[in-house]
């Protein structure tokens, strides 16, 4: 009878799936391997920091890839820092398991490295605990002292953007419940991609923005509430692509791209003496921009289409 292969202790887990050599000239002082990491922030520069936690059941279903985990984990916090205008810098990693598996273990950082490398973001500390399966990442970022884009400063008549595709990832999870249907709505779903580029792009040219996790009209009504505005919108210029009305049609779409989630798309408003800027910053980008609505003053959202009122079933998932 063969020898049953001893578990995975905490120090041997760190050390063979996460501790890795940190870049030259990133501002770490101290990495994984003591009690706390220590850090020194460039001068003239401002700390940005986001923490979002994901758990299966809630955040994806059970049996999602690990590798899909891994990403997705460290991919909804970079998109926080997307929505700041902020450069990532570092990243902390609170992994709790039911039990702890080689294999799993080994696509699950598979993920999160190649993304922690695209991002130039470095792991520096965390902890592993035995528990339901779920990870919760704290990000840190930096940007130049006192330009952070926030939620409060959008103005009426401003226009209100939005980046690539929303309601893509609420269908790419419906479909994978379904085992079938379009991989690239499944991808959009499974490994969401932060707009880092677009975000610390926007630096002086968006009055307000924030990220899309609740859904587009969710997250539009705070960030309309932050701003003490309110708006008006045309669905029929929702930005749906070719492969969710394949998948669903026109009107389960609209009501996907509004209330489905998921999509960490960036949503911001551009005052229109800036437009003419926005325009030739976006020609560069591979992903489409497209405007939505415009700000005013009076309090709530508006939608039409087609020139009429325009009413939908608002599906927002809410944990509370």
């Amino acid at each position: 009878m063969a020898a049953r292969r001893p578990a995975l202790d905490e120090a041997t887990l760190i050390g063979r799936y996460f501790a890795r050599p940190l870049p030259a000239r990133r501002g770490v002082i101290l990495g994984i391997g003591d009690d706390a990491a220590v850090t020194r922030l460039p001068a003239g520069h401002d700390l940005v920091t986001a923490t979002d936690a994901i758990f299966a059941g809630v955040h994806y279903p059970r049996g999602t890839p690990p590798r899909a985990i891994g990403h997705r984990c460290l991919a909804v916090n970079l998109s926080d820092l997307a929505a700041m205008g902020a450069t990532p810098l570092w990243a902390s990693l609170a992994l709790s398991l039911p039990r702890a598996r080689a294999a799993w273990l080994r696509e699950f950082a598979a993920g999160f490295f190649a993304l922690a490398r695209a991002a130039g973001i470095v792991l520096i500390g965390g902890d592993t605990v035995r528990g339901p399966e779920g990870a919760t990442v704290t990000v840190q970022g930096r940007l130049r002292r006192g330009t952070a884009i926030t939620r409060s400063g959008a103005r009426p008549g401003d226009g209100i953007w939005v980046t690539g595709h929303p309601g893509d990832a609420v269908a790419g999870r419906l479909l994978l419940a379904r085992r079938g249907g379009s991989r690239a709505l499944r991808q959009r779903f499974l490994y969401p991609q932060p707009r880092l580029r677009e975000g610390a792009a926007l630096a002086g040219v968006a009055s307000a923005m924030m990220d899309i996790s609740d859904g587009l009209h969710a997250d539009l009504g705070k960030l309309m509430c932050a701003s003490a505005c309110g708006a008006d919108f045309d669905a029929d210029r929702l930005p749906l692509s070719r492969q969710l009305l394949a998948a669903v049609g026109i009107e389960a779409a609209r009501e996907m791209a509004l209330s489905g989630g998921d999509d960490y798309e960036l949503l911001f408003t551009v005052p229109a003496g800036r437009e003419a800027q926005l325009a030739r910053l976006t020609r560069r980008w591979a992903l489409p921009v497209t405007r939505i609505g415009t700000v005013r003053r009076r309090a709530g959202l508006r939608w039409r289409l087609d020139g009429a009122a325009f009413r939908f079933r608002d599906r927002t998932f809410r944990h509370f």
